[in-house]
């Protein structure tokens, strides 16, 4: 048996260093045992998927050095490798699953699921779909189905019992089928879920070993379930420790940025980058901390991986960075480095244009544009103290901008200066003052070219910790004052996926 792997993200946001992670233990994995590593683009959330997200994920594992054997951009036998391209395969295996009588039809309305969500709360049981389309007869089925009525399909889970699942490094997990829903598995507008396309998906690709975050354990026994009806063999599974906050919370970009982008654009080596993942809640035989790529898959045991959560701190991978740029660079291999980091023709092309007609000398381009290539800005409530606004409202603004920005799917200057200039109209704000403290926060002074211009070019990883980072220096939210602003920016008209902090 070939041994095949995967990494499956969704094209929604910034590249999440919890990808990069998953990604290095799988391909450590997959070479080990002389197998293959698969990357496949997991995008039947059409509402949220962009290209530009797709390509930041390929960008930036590429970045960091790791390589995949089948692809949407490199090609394969098992293509394509974008489900979205996948569509016209899963209906019929949903169809199947009705056929085998493992799933059926479900016409329940919005209104009537949520009214059977309520009585369920109110009588303090766990909210779950209670197998109403079960009861309805062949003939009503028929019926309705001729009628053009909408309808999703769900599998059948049982009604007790236990599934016993095998994890590598987790034993033996035992879930009872009583806490399991019945899942939908194709939607009302013909769209799979996550859990019937990655099944299939998996399967048709080859997948013998699905490593992935234990957030995903509660899905294996519908997963395992999956298999069975289908008669296929499941591959083997092992959810690895989650990535946690220095305060042992789960890593959220509310506490650590979580972009990779971000550490590119801060200047991390992507060689140091991935040996701190490496080094997430697994080490090498002789424990030392810093090690290649190389030296991690020739000495890869997956059985070395600890279940502790692993504790991401920034200041530890400061410091593992500052060992490779002091240990594995001669001063020509820096040189070179920081020219491909910052100084590069297409980062002084992207900010000429804008420090041109301010500059009297050549030596004024370097005050003017120190910010493009900087990390986090050393700005105090002292910096914001000159602009209109009160600093409390200034502070709101920023949150406000923060949410804005997360929320926004194309980053081009037209998109970020629309979306600003709606807050400011919101928010009864003249844009001149609200966008002050924004430049503060991107730029460290409002004496700057456009903070539109200036944002495209840092980047909306860099962009958005800066905002956060302003917050932060101006105070930030207690829990109880951010529910309230919640509250208050849901009132300003705004709705977004990604708007509200992470849980």
């Amino acid at each position: 048996m070939t041994v095949r792997t995967r990494i499956a993200p969704s094209p929604t946001g910034d590249p999440h260093v919890g990808t990069a992670y998953i990604a290095l233990f799988n391909l450590c994995f997959a070479r080990q045992h002389g197998g293959q590593f698969l990357l496949r683009i997991e995008d039947t959330d059409q509402t949220r998927s962009t290209p530009e997200s797709e390509k930041a994920i390929l960008d930036s594992l590429r970045w960091l050095g790791l390589d995949w054997d089948e692809g949407p951009d490199v090609g394969g036998p098992h293509g394509p490798y974008r489900q979205s391209e996948r569509m016209g395969m899963y209906r019929q295996y949903a169809e199947e699953l009705v056929a085998k009588g493992h799933a059926f039809y479900c016409f329940a309305t919005a209104e009537e699921l949520d009214e059977m969500r309520r009585e369920q709360q109110a009588r303090g049981e766990t909210p779950k779909y209670d197998g109403r389309g079960l009861l309805l007869s062949d003939e009503e089925v028929q019926r309705r189905l001729a009628a053009g009525e909408p309808y999703v399909i769900r599998m059948k889970i049982p009604e007790e019992g236990v599934c016993v699942i095998d994890d590598m490094l987790r034993g033996k997990i035992e879930i009872e089928w009583s806490q399991v829903d019945m899942q939908v598995l194709l939607k009302g507008d013909g769209m799979p879920t996550y859990h019937l396309a990655n099944v299939v998906d998996d399967h048709l690709m080859e997948i013998t070993h699905v490593i992935r975050g234990e957030e995903w354990i509660n899905s294996a026994p519908k997963h395992l379930k999956l298999y069975e009806y289908f008669g296929w063999q499941a591959p083997v599974l092992c959810h690895l420790p989650l990535l946690r906050n220095p305060d042992k919370s789960k890593l959220s970009k509310r506490k650590n940025p979580t972009s990779i982008l971000y550490y590119k654009h801060m200047g991390y080596l992507p060689e140091a980058m991935l040996n701190y993942l490496g080094r997430m809640g697994w080490s090498m035989p002789d424990e030392r901390e810093k090690f290649t790529l190389a030296e991690m898959q020739e000495h890869f045991d997956i059985n070395r991986v600890s279940l502790g959560g692993p504790i991401f701190d920034v200041e530890k991978l400061s410091w593992l960075n500052s060992l490779w740029i002091r240990e594995n660079f001669t001063i020509e291999q820096l040189s070179e480095r920081l020219h491909q980091w910052a100084f590069n023709k297409d980062m002084l092309l992207q900010a000429l244009p804008h420090a041109q007609p301010r500059m009297n000398t050549l030596s004024d381009f370097a005050p003017l544009a120190s910010f493009l290539v900087s990390g986090m800005l050393n700005v105090a409530e002292a910096d914001f103290a000159a602009n209109k606004l009160p600093v409390d409202k200034q502070k709101e603004l920023l949150q406000f901008a923060l949410w804005r920005m997360e929320a926004l799917r194309t980053w081009e200057r037209d998109e970020i200066f629309n979306e600003l200039k709606l807050l400011a109209e919101q928010m009864g704000i003249k844009l001149k003052d609200a966008l002050a403290p924004i430049f503060v926060a991107i730029a460290g002074t409002t004496a700057s070219f456009s903070v539109m211009d200036s944002m495209v070019i840092i980047g909306p990883d860099m962009s958005r910790a800066r905002l956060r980072h302003a917050v932060n220096a101006l105070g930030g939210f207690g829990k109880n004052k951010q529910k309230d602003l919640e509250k208050v920016y849901s009132a300003l008209g705004q709705t977004t996926e990604e708007a509200a902090p992470d849980a």
